[in-house]
């Protein structure tokens, strides 16, 4: 009922316009109703990007979609856990907000195996899969079915200081030999790499463990495998984190970490992705002078790497209100175009393989090449709803790196991954 000062004209017009506006926020909150006319809006949700590469994909494809819809860009938190962890409770609860998803490339079995992802068809299906790269694909599907259209892809180098060690290391052991070298020079010498409890140290040792020759579970994916590939890939993290090869720090390190010590000038080598050249080029011109890259060291002599593929695949929410805009958003902000400035801007590999022949890229992008290379070798993570389980097993399992005893870790490991593939036992 209302008081006698809100029955004033004014306060009556003031109140009035409020709950309009209220009204309006609520709408565009839950709806996805955008303020321009009748035009929807399809919330894109992805990881956060300082580059800006994101935002103009998303201005260029909303101005090109012809007024049909305007794209929000929804900035996910930083890490893959966080991210993951926000769209699993939104998507639980039926929230119609949600889009156009930027899915890492280990989460379309659970998400589509849930039901809360919608499979790529027809016209759609056909534009998302034309000129893409096998092993982005590979990733997106499920069951035989494709769930993502490739957004980007990753994998990572060896990147070196060609006036510390003018020949990059071809082996593990070679590296780590040379950083001890170093060190006993008194010169730069650490490795730095992703040591920290979370999905960075899975990446690390799944990628040993595959160039070992060895895998997380069997061909069908009903078993764990390991073996001694996996006690391999064990005596290597193992050696590193016991030496004077290690950053102090190694234990709590992820990639950005990795990064940032390497543009501080301690580090001799850097085992990451792609995003630190630009990076090093725009923080550090003098030690970018002899910044170099190499592939990724192999495990075994002779035997080339099978570097872990990452990247991210644009999924369409089941509860979007908007599913025929969001596929349309989708496919336009993983075109040549756009995939084409996420490579310069923000160093992140394209899923498009004719974009690695494209020679306009040569100064900004001059290791696409063996990104290529490393791409078309790449080892893919377990392709199971189970997926995060057994990644929490291992990343607990070798962590911290070292306090790893090849053998007896290795036995550990599987008999909690046979666990964790039937949801039995707990969970690390």
């Amino acid at each position: 009922m209302p008081t006698g000062r809100d029955e004033q004209p004014g306060a009556r017009g003031a109140a009035l316009l409020a709950a309009l506006l209220l009204g309006g926020q609520l709408l565009a909150a839950c709806g996805g109703e955008a303020g321009a006319g009748t035009r929807p809006t399809i919330n894109f949700y992805i990881y956060p990007d300082n580059s800006g590469a994101v935002q103009q994909a998303v201005d260029t494809c909303t101005k090109s979609s012809g007024g049909r819809y305007v794209i929000k860009y929804q900035k996910l938190p930083t890490g893959a856990d966080g991210q993951r962890q926000q769209m699993v409770r939104r998507l639980a609860a039926r929230d119609s907000a949600m889009d156009v998803l930027g899915l890492d490339v280990t989460w379309a079995p659970e998400f589509a195996g849930a039901g809360w992802i919608r499979e790529w068809t027809g016209a759609n299906k056909a534009q998302a899969m034309e000129g893409t790269l096998k092993g982005p694909l590979e990733t997106a599907s499920y069951k035989g079915k494709l769930y993502g259209a490739p957004y980007n892809s990753n994998t990572q180098l060896l990147w070196y200081r060609s006036d510390l060690v003018p020949t990059p290391p071809a082996t593990w052991d070679e590296m780590i030999d040379m950083s001890i070298a170093l060190a006993k020079q008194g010169k730069p010498h650490y490795i730095e790499i992703q040591g920290n409890q979370y999905e960075g140290i899975t990446v690390w040792f799944n990628t040993l463990l595959a160039s070992a020759g060895g895998s997380v579970l069997t061909a069908d994916g009903k078993r764990a495998s390991l073996g001694p590939p996996a006690v391999k890939a064990l005596t290597v993290m193992q050696r590193l984190a016991t030496s004077q090869a290690a950053d102090p720090s190694l234990s709590v390190q992820m990639e950005n970490d990795n990064r940032l010590a390497m543009e501080s000038g301690t580090a001799a080598f850097e085992l990451n992705y792609p995003f630190v050249y630009p990076s090093m080029k725009s923080n550090q011109p003098r030690l970018f002078k002899n910044f170099r890259w190499a592939p990724y060291p192999a495990v075994i002599a002779g035997q080339p790497a099978h570097v872990t593929i990452g990247g991210i695949n644009l999924a369409v929410s089941k509860y979007s209100s908007h599913p025929d805009e969001a596929f349309q958003a989708a496919l336009c902000l993983r075109n040549r175009a756009n995939q084409k400035v996420g490579a310069v801007k923000g160093g992140v590999p394209p899923s498009i393989s004719d974009l690695y022949d494209d020679p306009s890229l040569q100064a900004d992008y001059p290791f696409r090449k063996d990104i290529q290379a490393s791409l078309a070798t790449a080892a893919v993570r377990p392709l199971t709803p189970a997926y995060q389980n057994l990644s929490i097993v291992i990343s607990h399992a070798v962590s911290p790196p070292a306090s790893i005893k090849p053998q007896s870790t290795e036995k550990k490991m599987a008999s909690q991954l046979k666990d964790a593939l039937v949801s039995k036992g707990l969970i690390p």
